[in-house]
Parts: structure tokens; C-alpha cells; sequence
């Protein structure tokens, strides 16, 4: 299980991950299965198989209603609203803004880490932090640079940022639980439960009902968000955050981009330029000083 597993593995299963999911969503977003049903079906197919592997590792499901409040809030912050706010700002700026974006949450968990847990991050640590962003800005700068002539730019950008928060805020919540003892699996079902249930009720008041395509590229997508997306990168993640902290978990989301364009360029025809490879490489030696044990 993840709690045997080494912290490079940790780190780097979320990565290739999430990494892959970016061209995996646009198999949701083709389907005309409107967003608020494809995020609620991932993450209550997520919620069913984490109960089950709670119960397969005799995890008890069993929470103090305190314990509740926080997986409810976590719920409709982390896998509603943060989930909901990215798809819903890639319709207004362009996706390599939003992969900035969520470099910030690097900055954004340490300082969570620092008042809620008292964990401290070097300055080595925040210079190369700066850098990653500074890389994956030279990667998307093309798209970035063109961000203006959209009408509704500052609603994506306000979106994306929302998004960041939710993230940041649903981090704090999750750890905070696992401090009490609680385990992470049972958790992260109950949490991920509440946030489908919350989408879904949504979806039934703003009209839009529930829809489902139960063609072939919609479903094999959907339950591979499930699967890995959602099940195996949160359990990865959050046990990486568990071990080092939440600001060096966040260094996922710097890499991220790096591994998506690789892929984007194999299954998409991406083209990369100077200034991308550049950028790559920025980013990949941020991570690699980043993450040097301290002399």
C-alpha cells in the first residue's frame, strides 16, 4: 500500500497522473455531458471504490460527526468547487494560464503549512518554487500573451484562482483530519461522496439534470479519472503530503505541465518551440534543487 511506498513514487504518481488527465478530460468535454454530471459521476464512481478498499484494508467508515462537518466542507470545496472552477475557467483562458495558476498553490500550501501545522519551508526551497513557475510561464507564454483578447478573461482568471484556493483550502482540511488519527482512505470516500452529492444537487436545481453518454471514449475516460485520477493520485498525494509537507506536495502541480505537453505533443501534434523547451528545462531543474535534501 502507499504508506510502504518510497516518497519518489509518491511524488512522481500524481505527477504522471494528473499529467495524463489533461488529455483525458477533453473525452468528458467532447461528450456534451454538461460539466456539473461528468465531475459528480468521477467522483462518486471514486467515493464507491474507496469504500470498498476501506473495507478490503478493514478500515472503519465509521466518523464523529465533527469528523463530518470538515469531509462535507472538504467535499464541496475540493471535489465540487475546485474541480467545477477549472473546467468551467478553461471555457474563458486559455489551459496554460490555469497550469500557471496552480503552480501558485506551491506558495499557497506553504503558507497553510506554516499556520495551520507549524511546518517551515527554506528559502532555497521558495527560490526554486519561483522558478517552476517562472518555467511553465515560458512554456505557455504564446497562450498567456494572446489571454487578452478574450472578452471574458477576467472571468477566467478569476475562476482559476478560485480554483487555486479551493485546492488549498481542501489540502488544510484533509490533513487537518488525518491529524486527528482519522485514516486517509475513509476520508477521502466520504469526502469525495459528499462533493458528487453536492454537484448532483446542484445539477437537479440549475435545471440541467443528469445526463450520462454511455459511449465508449465517455465512459473508458470517465473511469480512468475515477480510477487513477481521482482514487490513486489523491491517495499518492495526500500521502506525500503527509510525509514532506504540503508545499512540497504542490511541486506536482509544476511538473504537471511538462509531462502533459510531452503527451500533448505525442497523441495531439503539439509542436514545441525554443522558448517551451526553455521553459522545460527551467522547470525541471527548479524540482531538481527544490527537492535536494538541505546540506
Amino acid at each position: 500500500m502507499p504508506s510502504a511506498f518510497s516518497t519518489r513514487s509518491l511524488f512522481w504518481g500524481p505527477v504522471l497522473i494528473w499529467a495524463s488527465t489533461w488529455h483525458v478530460i477533453l473525452y468528458q468535454l467532447d461528450s456534451g455531458v454538461p460539466v456539473l454530471n461528468s465531475v459528480a459521476w468521477r467522483f462518486a464512481i471514486a467515493a464507491l471504490l474507496l469504500w470498498g478498499l476501506a473495507l478490503w484494508r478493514r478500515e472503519s467508515m465509521r466518523m464523529p460527526a465533527s469528523a463530518h462537518l470538515l469531509m462535507l466542507a472538504t467535499g464541496i470545496v475540493q471535489y465540487s468547487g475546485n474541480y467545477y472552477s477549472v473546467y468551467e475557467a478553461e471555457r474563458h483562458i486559455p489551459t496554460g494560464l490555469v497550469a500557471v495558476l496552480f503552480c501558485l498553490m506551491v506558495f499557497g500550501n506553504a503558507l497553510s503549512g506554516r499556520v495551520f501545522f507549524g511546518q517551515t519551508v527554506t528559502r532555497r526551497f521558495l527560490l526554486a518554487a519561483s522558478g517552476g513557475v517562472l518555467g511553465v510561464v515560458m512554456i505557455f507564454w504564446p497562450e498567456i500573451a494572446a489571454t487578452g483578447a478574450r472578452p471574458t478573461a477576467a472571468l477566467g482568471l478569476g475562476l482559476g484562482l478560485l480554483a487555486v484556493l479551493a485546492a488549498c483550502v481542501g489540502n488544510v482540511l484533509t490533513l487537518m483530519l488525518t491529524r486527528r488519527g482519522l485514516a486517509l482512505v475513509p476520508i477521502l470516500a466520504w469526502s469525495m461522496g459528499y462533493g458528487s452529492a453536492f454537484l448532483l444537487a446542484m445539477s437537479l436545481l440549475s435545471g440541467q439534470g443528469l445526463h450520462f453518454d454511455w459511449h465508449a471514449p465517455y465512459v473508458l475516460s470517465l473511469l480512468y479519472l475515477a480510477v487513477f485520477g481521482s482514487v490513486t493520485a489523491f491517495v499518492l498525494y495526500f500521502k506525500l503530503a503527509q510525509r514532506q509537507g504540503p508545499a512540497r506536495a504542490a511541486l506536482t502541480g509544476v511538473l504537471i505541465p511538462v509531462i502533459a505537453l510531452v503527451i500533448s505533443a505525442t497523441l495531439e501534434g503539439w509542436v514545441p518551440n525554443v522558448l517551451s523547451v526553455l521553459g522545460m528545462c527551467v522547470c525541471l531543474g527548479s524540482i531538481y534543487i527544490a527537492t535536494r535534501p538541505v546540506a
